[in-house]
């Protein structure tokens, strides 16, 4: 027999689906949904989780998540063409565009090299960025992969595949994170660092 009531065991459930939700945070949403919010609000939530299922799409120029096509980067007239920053994921264009010094456009791999995982060159979107090359229009790309194995694996990869067509590729700095304390930096962290030092 269930704790609790079959429609909050059901919620439960579905909030745990959730990444980083355990059991008790799943307990404590589903309480405070039917604690703390109305039913108007309660369909709000329901009608936006839809819309993201129903509206959203890939961009069919860059892969990037959209309710239009093509996205508004690629869209852009006042976007430089010839600059084009390839990221993993769609949530990376975010974290670019808060800085406010890129006006290029974007390329989403959408995954990353991982031999273990059974992810190749095949599942990538990579055949969708040599077909932009193909334009002529392009001068550079920028390699903004995870600095980890994986998107260390994958920006070697896209890098010996694309200096060939004589564009100019470039790997986005990493090191020691502002505000952080180099006691805390570890071999690797300090390694790129130094590797990505620039003239003052």
């Amino acid at each position: 027999m269930p704790d609790y009531a079959e429609p909050i065991t059901r919620l439960i459930q579905q909030l745990k689906r959730w990444p980083g939700i355990g059991q008790k945070s799943a307990e404590r949403m589903a309480f405070h949904i039917l604690n703390n919010w109305s039913k108007e609000e309660t369909g709000v939530l329901a009608e936006a989780l839809l819309d993201v299922k129903e509206k959203i799409g890939y961009c069919s120029v860059c892969n990037n998540i959209t309710d239009v096509d093509p996205c508004q980067y690629c869209s852009d007239p006042t976007r430089d063409a010839k600059l084009i920053c390839v990221v993993q994921q769609p949530h990376n264009i975010v974290t670019i565009e808060k800085t406010r010094q890129y006006n290029g456009c974007y390329h989403v791999l959408l995954g990353a090299l991982s031999p273990l995982s059974g992810i190749g060159p095949d599942q990538l979107k990579i055949k969708g960025l040599l077909e932009r090359m193909k334009a002529g229009v392009i001068e550079e790309i920028i390699l903004a992969t995870n600095p980890n194995v994986e998107g260390e694996a994958t920006a070697v990869y896209l890098s010996k595949l694309l200096k060939p067509l004589g564009v100019r590729v470039s790997r986005i700095a990493m090191g020691i994170p502002v505000g952080s304390d180099l006691d805390y930096a570890d071999e690797v962290t300090m390694t790129k660092a130094l590797e990505g030092r620039r003239e003052m």
